[in-house]
């Protein structure tokens, strides 16, 4: 659909349309892209069926659409406000551009999104455990795609990329592992002890290629590394819920739980905000670190 903006069936206004969102995936990469693509097909499919351009959309066609995705798509708050935050962007760059002479999302009602800790599927240090246990019992290739995610907070795209010659030695003695990340920002990644162990004999003295491989010997890819964290779980004995990003999710909460700061987990993370890092820190509703405790005592030996 962007991708083929003229065929003789276009007409020039829209052309104009499909060029705007063009411009704007050619922004984005890799998910990222396919994600956003995605968003905005939904997007544009809707305004052809009510029968607007998209870059003559006002305010209240944007909030007809937020209505549209939760009641017809019965889309969840925080796919809705992921959504409208993607045509906030889109928009806001199409002002940028002067492809439209005012923002309609500049004052738009966006859903208000509670995340429940609770609901998302993470492992605690036991199940962590019981996982690295089960991987090793199967196989080093196993064992290290739990230890990249898990132990060195790896996502699971970065993972399955890694290659054999992204690792380094530092002129201080590490032996470190370069990853691009999400918006192709780069990371050197220092790699502890009990994970070289794992990475070394993963490689099994190759020099070149993957650092991990299927049972066929072809590169692992996200589809395969879903189906292994799947299994070993299962084998682990953990809830059916745990997904590949359970166990990122668990390397930063251990990070955190371990007592790191939140300024050196934020690093660990590779979070350009420190809120999202704040997002995996599990004790914060602790009660027992509730500030009330810290106030009452300051103010009580004033009395």
């Amino acid at each position: 659909m962007f991708d083929a903006i003229s065929t003789p069936a276009t007409s020039a206004i829209e052309t104009a349309d499909l060029i705007a969102a063009a411009g704007f995936l050619a922004r984005y990469k890799g998910e990222t892209r396919k994600l956003y693509e995605i968003d905005m097909r939904i997007f544009y499919d809707w305004c052809a069926r009510v029968g607007i351009r998209p870059l003559q959309a006002q305010r209240a066609h944007i909030e007809l659409f937020a209505r549209h995705l939760e009641t017809e798509r019965a889309n969840a708050p925080s796919t809705v406000a992921h959504r409208l935050g993607v045509l906030k962007t889109f928009y806001s760059i199409a002002a940028d551009d002067d492809l439209i002479v005012k923002d309609p999302t500049t004052r738009l009602r966006m859903p208000k999104v509670h995340r429940d800790p609770s609901a998302i599927a993470w492992l605690d240090r036991a199940q962590m455990g019981n996982l690295l246990r089960a991987a090793r019992d199967t196989s080093p290739h196993h064992e290290c795609l739990v230890v990249l995610m898990g132990m060195l907070g790896l996502r699971v795209s970065e993972a399955c990329n890694v290659r054999i010659e992204d690792f380094a030695d530092d002129p201080l003695g590490y032996r470190t592992l370069r990853v691009v990340g999400k918006g192709d920002k780069p990371a050197i990644i220092p790699i502890p002890v009990p994970v070289l162990r794992v990475i070394d004999e993963c490689r099994a003295g190759r020099d070149t290629g993957p650092l991990i491989l299927r049972r066929n010997g072809e590169k692992h890819d996200r589809g395969s590394a879903y189906s292994w964290i799947k299994i070993l779980a299962r084998k682990a004995g953990l809830p059916g819920t745990i997904h590949p990003h359970s166990l990122r999710h668990a390397a930063i909460t251990g990070a955190l739980d371990a007592g790191l700061e939140l300024r050196d987990a934020q690093v660990f993370a590779r979070h350009s905000d420190p809120r999202t890092t704040t997002h995996y820190d599990r004790t914060r509703f602790n009660l027992d670190r509730h500030g009330a405790h810290t106030v009452s005592r300051w103010f009580a030996t004033a009395a």
